[in-house]
């Protein structure tokens, strides 16, 4: 079975090492490699178009293949410490990456997209297979529809190359962790076809002792070129994954942070078992060139989930009757969780028309749209039971209850069904309107509660002014959509989801490039209800959410030897309006004030082919608790590495190194108000090697 699990990350480690023992017999030869990281200049996240982003009216973030490379970028969390204004919101290891964006919490169903398209993020999505990660700050309204109203996470899928690319990692940390990957791509003899595959196989030693598990992946992706007016794109890809989830800590007594390493595992229980997850994706994209000025383009996606969820869960004191709250010698009550069968189907699809006209001297890029959404959701009625207690500080094995699961159904289903229209109007020579809006039709049916549906519209409008076609500056309004949130299990209405809502945004920025570095500002305001459990314990939405926020990018080449980068983020949250004088006026828990990355990239002049890296994080202290009773400190996180490039039998070779929490801080990173409150420790200090041969 092990041998089974490592199969990919062998593969890419006999491919690493070939070459190695090939130049046995060969000279070495070094070279100095002299390729710029790769900085993304279009996206069509902000629109529904190849937009240049300088003249785009929104705050979008693009990290390239290139760059994930280069920073040692192997998930979204990896990723997510390059941009200030993302966050952890229930980022729990094992379980499921996820986010928030401007402080609010991204939704697994309708946040995490895969060429536009929604896939569920209930579990780590791969990287290995995308091109390029896409992050829009803000309302999505008019582009993606119902979505949380921080952002949209895209990722987009890699494509066939025209030239060969053979290229294979092997990754190694100190724990043990392996990672292999291959990545294969280029044109049958025929050249209209061309293919792109990839895989990978991870063995995982976890940061926290007994948190370990194991992954694969496999994907393929095709396109004919069926003339040149034609092109059809497939994908599909698969992963399997298993690890035993870390549950996050409450607070002793109640009141106070808990003192413990990093490393300390509650889901130690010799019932436990690992999370199991699949996913996979069958993707197509087909574009049309009706005429010069003019694209046809219809695409599609299929994601498919399911999960087993064995934990022992730690929640709350019995003897002390706190419910949240360990002990105050710290004690916990531990809970036999399972949950067998979860699955979610989303489906989606848009047709959509692209086009430019002009109606005298003013000029129009048109965009027309028709969108389809689907998600059917099944779990069965899960084990929740108590099964004895345990200690943070001496762990006690409890035995297992004798729950059974119940059979599985479909519990939930969601549709939605819209058409969007949206025009970019050249007014003059520097001055543009984007103006558009979505009309969305939203059903949900729940075997909890009747059916419902609701018809909404989600109007956008901005100004972009640019004086050069290296400066711009933009405002804009948008209203967004967001189903409600589902009801936690403790909750007299769990698992119960609210109806659907709208948010608001008011947003001005500007964008520039000087002397080949980007310079990105956005000084925004976003409102939605607030959800929470009230008094008689009943998930509600009462109230308002509001969230300012100023933000700032920098990325450029300051010398031909050094690259630098930023990003700083400080967000005022505040809620109001529930007539609870404890929450009424109080910052919205797990966002701080302040939060900031820089990061610079070094060559080596000296030593042709070496590079040196750096990072520095800084997030400000965060609430607790929407009472804002207790918060965690704020904390500085450096990260530290270096890469060497260099030429061997005929391949080129990058040899990095990186060490993460280069000074072992102790920080609690992720302070999530899900489930009542848990606190998740940062990683300690952690070494990585890899090894990366294109041939």
């Amino acid at each position: 079975m092990n041998h089974t699990r490592l199969t990919l990350a062998a593969l890419a480690v006999a491919s690493a090492f070939a070459p190695a023992a090939f130049a046995q017999e060969q000279k070495m030869t070094e070279v100095v490699i002299t390729a710029n990281r790769a900085a993304a200049e279009r996206s069509s996240l902000a629109g529904f178009s190849e937009q240049p982003l300088l003249q785009t009216p929104a705050s979008v973030g693009v990290l390239t293949r290139e760059q994930m490379q280069d920073l040692n970028i192997r998930s979204t969390t990896d990723a997510a410490k390059f941009d200030a204004s993302i966050g952890d919101a229930y980022n729990a290891v094992g379980y499921a990456e996820q986010f928030s964006i401007r402080g609010f919490k991204l939704d697994n169903a309708n946040s995490y997209r895969k060429d536009g398209h929604a896939i569920s993020g209930d579990t780590q999505i791969p990287l290995e297979n995308k091109e390029n990660i896409e992050v829009l700050r803000g309302l999505a309204g008019l582009q993606m529809g119902v979505a949380a109203p921080g952002g949209i996470v895209n990722y987009v899928t890699k494509r066939p190359t025209d030239s060969n690319l053979r290229s294979v990692l092997l990754e190694v940390s100190e724990r043990g962790s392996v990672l292999g990957t291959v990545d294969l791509g280029g044109r049958f003899e025929d050249r209209r076809f061309g293919y792109r595959i990839n895989a990978a196989g991870e063995r995982m030693r976890s940061i926290i002792k007994g948190a370990d598990g194991h992954r694969s992946f496999v994907s393929g992706a095709v396109d004919f070129r069926i003339s040149p007016q034609a092109l059809l794109q497939i994908d599909a890809d698969y992963q399997k994954k298993s690890q035993k989830s870390a549950p996050g800590f409450q607070l002793i007594g109640g009141t106070s942070l808990p003192v413990v390493d990093a490393a300390t595992f509650l889901n130690d229980q010799p019932w436990a078992k690992p999370v199991e997850t699949t996913t996979s994706n069958i993707g197509l994209n087909f574009q049309y060139q009706l005429a010069q000025e003019w694209k046809a383009t219809f695409s599609a996606n299929q994601h498919h989930f399911k999960r087993d969820d064995y934990t022992a869960f730690p929640y709350g004191c019995g003897s002390e009757n706190l419910w949240p709250g360990f002990c105050a010698n710290g004690d916990y009550d531990v809970y036999d969780y399972r949950s067998l069968g979860e699955e979610k189907k989303p489906l989606s699809a848009k047709a959509q028309l692209n086009g430019r006209f002009a109606t005298g001297a003013i000029r129009h890029e048109l965009t027309a749209g028709l969108s389809f959404f689907s998600n059917h959701e099944r779990w069965g009625n899960d084990v929740y039971d108590f099964a004895g207690v345990s200690n943070i500080y001496h762990p006690v094995a409890v035995p297992m209850s004798s729950g059974e699961v119940g059979p599985v159904s479909e519990r939930r289903t969601d549709h939605e069904r819209a058409a969007y229209l949206q025009d970019i109007i050249g007014l003059t020579n520097e001055l543009a309107l984007h103006a558009g809006a979505r009309y969305a039709s939203v059903r949900r049916s729940q075997a909890v509660a009747a059916p419902t549906r609701d018809n909404f519209w989600l109007p956008n409008a901005s100004l972009v002014y640019s004086p050069t076609d290296k400066l711009s500056y933009y405002a804009s309004y948008a209203q967004g959509l967001q189903h409600g949130g589902v009801a936690p299990k403790k909750a007299a209405n769990s698992k119960t989801a609210l109806a659907p809502g709208k948010s608001k945004e008011i947003e001005v920025g500007a964008k520039a490039e000087f002397n080949g570095i980007s310079l990105t500002t956005a000084l925004y305001q976003i409102e939605q209800g607030l959800e929470f459990t009230d008094f008689s314990n009943t998930f509600v939405r009462d109230g308002q959410e509001r969230h300012r926020g100023l933000e700032f990018s920098a990325q450029g080449k300051v010398t031909r030897a050094l690259l630098l980068g930023a990003s700083l983020a400080a967000i005022h949250t505040e809620q109001e309006g529930t007539g609870l004088a404890a929450v009424d006026g109080k910052r919205v828990p797990n966002v701080p004030n302040f939060k900031s990355t820089v990061w610079a990239d070094y060559a080596v002049s000296a030593v042709p082919g070496l590079k040196l890296t750096a990072n520095w994080q800084f997030a400000g202290k965060k609430a607790f608790d929407k009472e804002n009773t207790v918060s965690v400190p704020s904390y500085h996180v450096f990260n530290l590495g270096g890469s060497y490039a260099l030429r061997m039998a005929g391949s080129s070779v990058i040899l990095r190194a990186q060490v993460k929490n280069a000074f072992d801080k102790f920080y609690w990173r992720d302070v999530t108000p899900d489930l009542d409150g848990y606190l998740f420790p940062g990683a300690p200090r952690t070494f990585h090697l890899s090894a990366q041969v294109d041939f």
